[in-house]
């Protein structure tokens, strides 16, 4: 169960449904190694094991099986799973995803 300041009972709760929820990026858990929050990926450059620029993360997708990249800017709107074979590297300190895929051009 959540709580939010402010918010007593479920007509205050009913009045906010469908707004956003926002919390400081420092109240969030520490992830384990390998794992990421979205906003993090969120426009970081994608780029295949070539070093070719398949375009930038708009956002995820959750599908039940595995979460899945949206990538736009470059060959149209591309979708990738988010798993290790298709994922080869993420460096959020240079900017970027490394994805063993090939341009769609």
């Amino acid at each position: 169960m959540v709580r939010l300041k402010g918010i007593e009972d479920r007509d205050a709760a009913a009045e906010r449904i469908g707004r956003k929820i926002y919390i400081p990026a420092t109240d969030l858990p520490p992830l384990e190694s390998g794992e990421f929050y979205w906003a993090d990926l969120q426009g970081l450059e994608v780029l295949n094991l070539g070093g070719e620029r398949l375009g930038t993360v708009d956002h995820l997708l959750e599908t039940g099986a595995n979460d899945v990249l949206v990538i736009t800017g470059g060959a149209g709107e591309v979708l990738a799973p988010f798993v290790p074979d298709v994922v080869r590297e993420v460096d959020l300190e240079k900017g970027f995803i490394r994805l063993d895929w090939e341009d769609d051009d």
